[in-house]
């Protein structure tokens, strides 16, 4: 690292939180120079933050990197909702094919010392085999064979790859819990601003959440601290599902499994939210993750733990919890018939 201080290239900065972060760290002592890159400009200011406009499934971005002598690539664009990304083909193309082509873009650039990447605790799955807190080298139970999970195991096999052939490099993985907050904009947000909440009758799963802002200090300090690897980051704590729709007074509908499949479609195509099947799986298993190793090693301690992020994020939402009736009678005039009567039933 030179003494004029490190060149940070982020991906995704048109989404808030990638922008965010990109002001962030650009506001960092040894940080020269911040350059974001995205296939479409961001809404909102990023501050001293230089934007390239370019796709990185495009191998210009190989040019980039050593035009602007980056030093440190923060990879951000991996993203769980397959609305914004045009549709899950396009979902898929942007998470795994754009990390192919810059770990490519990374691999041919010898300048390059520092590669953070945001991942997901989405990749350890959600099953009723698990255990209670997933380590970092613990496998998921079942392999995810669709969606937003699939993607993040691929992602993450391909870092590992990009790892061993660049020992030059230091890798730094971090895998997220459910990031919450006012701003952040995501199935599992969608689905706690829901009027009425359904859950998955029998089951009440334990939920860790991330804030918004602590994702954002931990890839700070990821850059900063000089300390390879793969780091779970959750605030401290875990929420049943029940406690969480009680803290956020949502009213609440216990649904039969199957009958949750066809509400997440009513909602789908009603454009309230999108439940995914990595979703689907959290609200009825849920997950626990073990941070020993980002307190230890990576040495980030979150400022909210998971109830203090809730609480946060239910600041600003209107309690929904007395128009049940109401709000249902809704819903249910909104599905098919069967799950209409489950509904009812």
């Amino acid at each position: 690292m030179g003494s004029a201080g490190r060149v940070v290239l982020v991906t995704g900065v048109s989404r808030d939180l990638g922008r965010r972060f990109a002001r962030a760290v650009a506001a960092q002592p040894g940080v020269a120079r911040v350059v974001g890159v995205d296939a479409m400009p961001p809404r909102g200011d990023i501050g001293d933050v230089s934007f390239v406009r370019a796709d990185i499934r495009n191998p210009i971005i190989a040019k980039v990197i050593v035009k602007e002598d980056v030093d440190t690539v923060v990879h951000m664009s991996v993203i769980a909702t397959p609305g914004t990304a045009g549709g899950r083909n396009t979902m898929k193309e942007l998470n795994v094919i754009g990390t192919m082509q810059l770990l490519a873009a990374c691999q041919k650039a010898p300048g390059l010392r520092t590669l953070v990447v945001k991942s997901s605790t989405t990749v350890y799955g959600a099953s009723s085999r698990d255990p209670a807190m997933f380590t970092e080298d613990m496998e998921p139970r079942r392999a995810a064979r669709a969606g937003y999970a699939k993607d993040v195991a691929e992602v993450e096999g391909y870092v590992r790859g990009f790892a061993r052939r660049r020992p030059d490099v230091r890798v730094t993985t971090v895998r997220a819990a459910n990031v919450i907050g006012p701003h952040v904009a995501s199935p599992l947000t969608s689905y706690l601003r829901l009027p009425v909440v359904p859950t998955v009758l029998g089951f009440d799963p334990r939920l860790q959440f991330l804030h918004e802002r602590d994702l954002i200090g931990v890839l700070c300090h990821a850059v900063d601290a000089e300390v390879a690897g793969t780091f779970n980051v959750a605030g401290d704590g875990v929420v049943t599902l029940s406690q969480v729709v009680r803290r956020l007074q949502r009213a609440r509908v216990a649904l039969p499994s199957f009958a949750l499949g066809g509400v997440g479609s009513a909602l789908r195509s009603a454009r309230v939210t999108d439940l995914p099947p990595e979703l689907l799986a959290l609200l009825t298993y849920g997950r626990g993750v073990d941070t020993t190793r980002m307190r230890t090693d990576l040495g980030f301690e979150p400022a909210y733990s998971t109830a203090a992020a809730l609480a946060d994020f239910g600041a600003g939402l209107t309690p929904t919890g007395g128009r049940t009736e109401r709000v249902l009678a809704r819903v249910a005039a909104g599905l098919p018939e069967p799950e209409r009567s489950a509904l009812h039933g």
